[in-house]
């Protein structure tokens, strides 16, 4: 038994391209998230696709209807792959976060898989409601061709445990560009290899450049330069 999952984040909205979290945040795709996502589905149209899962977010069930519309498929909604909630500090900036509840910051900045924000969901919570997704599609599909939209963080989430990855890592370790490709090929619903990962070719030439987007880490000048 082989199962492919094409595992791809929703494309760009405007809240994409804002240092905001907005994982709860219901919003639709970007003009340019609609032409990312139009290049994807040029990409994969060839490709014998039976299925197409997504979350139940206005961005993905979008993102997924274009994927689906080549193949003659209709989404299925499953509310197990929504994105990660911050609770109370959705739709701030990372920089008021920082500084109207630095201690609370400071510790999921340290380890957002086991700490949440208040009213928020850890990085444990949002794999224990994703994953049995993940396996309930690989069961149901075997020998056929899945695609899967969801979100940044909880696809990370998603690879970083079927891989064996430090999970508290995800945030700045791993990367999810808007309506990126990633494919996972399943032995069996416990057996998966990464075939490919954060994939943008189908609309830009170059990998895109890591960035500081709600990441301290990377927003920090290294030493002498």
């Amino acid at each position: 038994m082989s199962t492919r999952i094409f595992l791809i984040r929703h494309g760009a909205t405007q809240l994409s391209a804002e240092d905001s979290f907005a994982g709860a945040v219901d919003v639709d795709l970007s003009d340019e998230g609609r032409g990312q996502v139009d290049s994807l589905a040029n990409r994969l149209a060839d490709d014998n696709i039976t299925a197409v899962y997504c979350s139940p977010m206005r961005r993905t069930i979008e993102t997924a209807v274009i994927l689906a519309k080549p193949h003659g498929l209709s989404p299925i909604h499953k509310a197990g792959l929504k994105e990660i909630d911050h609770g109370h500090w959705e739709a701030m900036r990372r920089a008021d976060v920082e500084e109207k509840y630095a201690e609370e910051y400071s510790a999921w900045q340290r380890d957002p898989f086991t700490f949440a924000p208040i009213g928020g969901e850890s990085g444990v919570s949002v794999m224990a409601r994703a994953l049995p997704v993940i396996r309930d599609i690989v069961v149901n599909h075997p020998d056929q061709n899945v695609v899967v939209v969801s979100h940044k963080a909880t696809i990370r989430l998603i690879i970083s445990s079927l891989l064996g990855f430090d999970a508290r890592g995800y945030r700045d370790r791993l990367d999810q560009s808007p309506a990126c490709l990633n494919i996972l090929d399943f032995k069996d619903v416990v057996a998966a290899r990464l075939m490919l990962f954060n994939d943008v070719s189908h609309y830009t030439d170059q990998p895109p450049r890591s960035s500081n987007r709600l990441s301290k880490e990377w927003s920090t000048t290294p030493p002498g330069n």
